[in-house]
């Protein structure tokens, strides 16, 4: 059954009892037990039932709307993604309706449920940091409902997949420190649950390892919220507490990594006479600091094109779902500064 198929007298059907007491269930009527309410919504849930207005919407006609669900919209790298979203979507006639979700789950289930309710076509989708069970993306693919997933990319089934190359950003960024001499270089990890996080580590661990560097679990540490403060006080306190100073920082992104410049100018450090700073993301601010921030380049405009591409074709049946079996990923870009360079 595809999505907003279902109808009342499905669910009646399923629960062996009167259209009307399933229209009254799911309104919350007077006169209607909890354990029936329970019951019915509990079916509606599971068919994916959706009021007949919508239904009827998502069989007969398109919107011409796309839906976008992003972390959030100050970042860089996805204010650069849905510029490349817009520029597709516009093109092909569609409008564009941007949620943030704050990284938070709740947030990301309440937008998906207020997109499906004004009737839009597809959905493009980086999840948030708190979403560990895609259960909700799940049941929406289960459904035939296009989604396209970007960046943030979770490992479910029939998911289509547009990322970039995390592991090989990571592992130049890396390499880059030690051709410059810097040998032992800090790792502010991202959230363990997100798979770039994982990637941007695996890459670090085997540019060490392929140049015979000994892998150090205590110079490895999830800088969670990614903030500026974070990296300076996890910068802070490594310097601090280790007997064997760092002399090299890779960020999992910029904002930490401007945070670990921070923290090592208040110790007397020199960046980067005294250690090595490279970032991830490329923030514009990168190139206004001091000293100006090395950093591996995303193609977010290019990102927020494929994906819409891919989304606007789905939903037009130009493309077959089950002919992406691969993530497609794009390429990145180490750009070389003064943070990094002795």
């Amino acid at each position: 059954m595809k999505i907003g198929q279902a109808t009342i007298k499905d669910i009646a059907r399923e629960l062996n009892v009167s259209s009307s007491t399933v229209s009254r269930a799911l309104k919350d009527y007077p006169g209607i037990s909890d354990e029936t309410k329970r019951k019915v919504k509990e079916v509606a849930e599971k068919l994916n039932y959706r009021p007949n207005a919508i239904a009827l919407s998502l069989r007969k006609s398109r919107s011409f709307t796309i839906g976008v669900i992003i972390p959030e919209v100050v970042h860089f790298f996805f204010s650069t993604v849905i510029s490349g979203i817009e520029e597709v979507a516009s093109s092909r006639g569609y409008n564009v309706i941007l949620s943030q979700t704050n990284e938070s789950l709740t947030r990301e289930k309440s937008s998906i449920d207020t997109m499906l309710s004004n009737q839009i076509d597809g959905f493009l989708v980086s999840f948030s940091k708190e979403t560990t069970d895609f259960e909700h993306f799940s049941r929406l693919l289960d459904h035939g409902y296009p989604i396209i997933f970007f960046d943030r990319v979770p490992n479910i089934p029939h998911s289509i997949n547009v990322m970039v190359d995390d592991y090989q950003g990571a592992y130049n960024a890396t390499s880059h420190l030690i051709s410059q001499g810097y040998n032992r270089i800090v790792h502010l990890a991202g959230p363990k649950n997100l798979s770039i996080s994982k990637e941007r580590e695996r890459g670090y661990r085997d540019a060490l390892s392929n140049h015979g560097i000994p892998i150090d679990p205590t110079l490895i540490v999830e800088c969670a919220y990614g903030t500026s403060d974070e990296g300076f006080k996890i910068t802070e306190n490594l310097f601090k507490q280790l007997d064997k100073k760092p002399d090299g920082v890779f960020a999992n992104n910029d904002i930490a990594a401007a945070g670990a410049i921070l923290a090592c100018k208040s110790l007397g450090y020199s960046v980067p006479n005294d250690v090595g700073v490279v970032g991830f993301s490329n923030w514009q601010f990168c190139s206004m600091i001091e000293p100006t921030l090395s950093s591996v380049s995303q193609p977010g405009f290019k990102m927020g094109l494929k994906a819409t591409e891919l989304l606007l074709d789905l939903i037009e049946k130009k493309l077959d779902p089950d002919t992406i079996t691969e993530p497609i990923v794009l390429e990145t870009e180490l750009l070389i500064r003064n943070s990094s360079v002795k």
